[in-house]
């Protein structure tokens, strides 16, 4: 993806902005500074890219997620609706703001389903969190009418889908909060980065409050500032948030390429039987960073890994791999191993985490491969990449193996 590919002139001149003025610090020290604020930048150009009302860099993905839970009022005791393939960041926040992760079914657009949601729902229920899956997005008007229905509190984890969009709208502004990662391994990066974006002009106060240590930000001094809320350190530094205003001026060509690369190799691979798409709700609003291809099966998919593995052209499947994305990988989340108790703990989790079943998750995600599209890619490696992708598959799902 483009964070581990496109780095040059630009990045280095924000980053060098910073280092002369030698403030790494995104707040206050307006003298020493000469007007040099990467951080507001930084935000400024995401709002450019998603049309936010309101966006707040921090230090990672994980830190704008648990900025979106805090912000949309999830604490103790509160159920939250989650997925079972997902970073296991989205699950980690929910359990430090103090909330029960309750699992629900996911579908083929590797998304929650409405379904899932509505199976999964309890009187104890406070809050769906929503992860749009590997650039796509949801079925978003179902989940958010569902939502509304059901009194629920929608909050969206973008952290891999930056720069996608349904219906025109940016996805991570449909629930009351939302968040972007901006790690290495995402469209743009900052190195480590994450911003957290709303339409609430109160959740946003809440969110740059509660992530420096309740900090109200009001005034030039920063030792005489008010603390309404308590908070903890998420901020963002001056370093990471120049890397991440650069590379999202670079999100349009980046969504331009990856669209053109990811539609050739659909094209291509559509050609075979048996193979079919992750869904997409709205295929024009797709970030294109990944190609998801679902095999007929679990078995055939593992054949079609270990045809890729030994083509040397990568591949990965959630299944076998651990990637860390999905819940069979989460052997310290199903025995809650913890370093300090959670409220998790205390309370009572909703829901058995070492034997909770979701057939249609493992349904999908046995059947799911992913590749990464890369913007870099010449015309030539591209045809290469797709010919040698196919013969992997053919081979995989030839009659020899049926």
């Amino acid at each position: 993806m483009p964070g581990t590919e496109l780095f040059g002139a630009e990045e280095r001149k924000e980053v060098n902005d910073v280092l002369d003025t030698g403030i790494l610090f995104r707040y206050n020290h307006d003298a020493q500074r000469n007007n040099i604020w990467k951080a507001r930048e930084f935000e400024e150009e995401v709002k450019k890219v998603t049309k936010a009302k309101f966006a707040h860099a921090v230090s990672s993905g994980s830190t704008a997620v648990s900025c979106a839970l805090a912000a949309a009022g999830i604490g103790a005791g509160d159920e939250v609706i989650v997925p079972p393939f997902t970073f296991i960041a989205s699950v980690e926040a929910v359990l430090f703001a103090g909330g029960l992760p309750v699992f629900a079914e996911i579908d083929e657009t590797l998304c929650l389903s409405p379904e899932g949601i509505a199976a999964a729902i309890t009187p104890r229920t406070k809050a769906v969190l929503l992860v749009h899956m590997c650039g796509g997005m949801a079925r978003l008007d179902e989940i958010v009418q569902l939502c509304k229905e059901k009194n629920l509190v929608l909050i969206e984890d973008a952290g891999q889908a930056f720069g996608s969009s349904y219906k025109g709208r940016s996805v991570g502004l449909f629930g009351k909060t939302g968040s972007y990662s901006f790690d290495f391994f995402k469209i743009a990066t900052a190195g480590e980065g994450g911003v957290f974006v709303t339409d609430d002009e109160q959740c946003y106060i809440h969110a740059t409050t509660y992530s420096d240590h309740g900090h109200d930000h009001i005034g030039n001094n920063r030792g005489m500032e008010n603390h309404p809320i308590v908070g903890f350190n998420f901020r963002i530094g001056e370093l990471n948030a120049a890397i991440g205003l650069a590379q999202t001026r670079r999100v349009p060509y980046i969504l331009q390429k990856n669209r053109e690369h990811k539609a050739f190799l659909t094209k291509e691979l559509s050609k075979i039987s048996g193979v079919s798409f992750a869904e997409l709700p709205d295929p024009s609003g797709d970030s294109a960073t990944f190609l998801n291809l679902l095999l007929p099966d679990t078995a055939a998919a593992k054949r079609t890994v270990e045809e890729f593995n030994q083509a040397g052209i990568g591949g990965f499947n959630y299944w076998f791999v651990n990637m860390y994305h999905f819940i069979n990988q989460w052997t310290h989340l199903k025995e809650m191993k913890t370093a300090a108790p959670l409220a998790i703990q205390i309370l009572g989790g909703p829901q058995d985490y070492s034997s909770v079943k979701l057939p249609k998750s493992q349904e999908v995600i046995g059947r799911l491969i992913s590749f990464g599209i890369r913007v870099t890619w010449t015309e030539e490696e591209l045809k290469t990449l797709t010919g040698k992708i196919a013969g992997c598959i053919q081979k995989a799902l030839s009659p020899i193996h049926a």
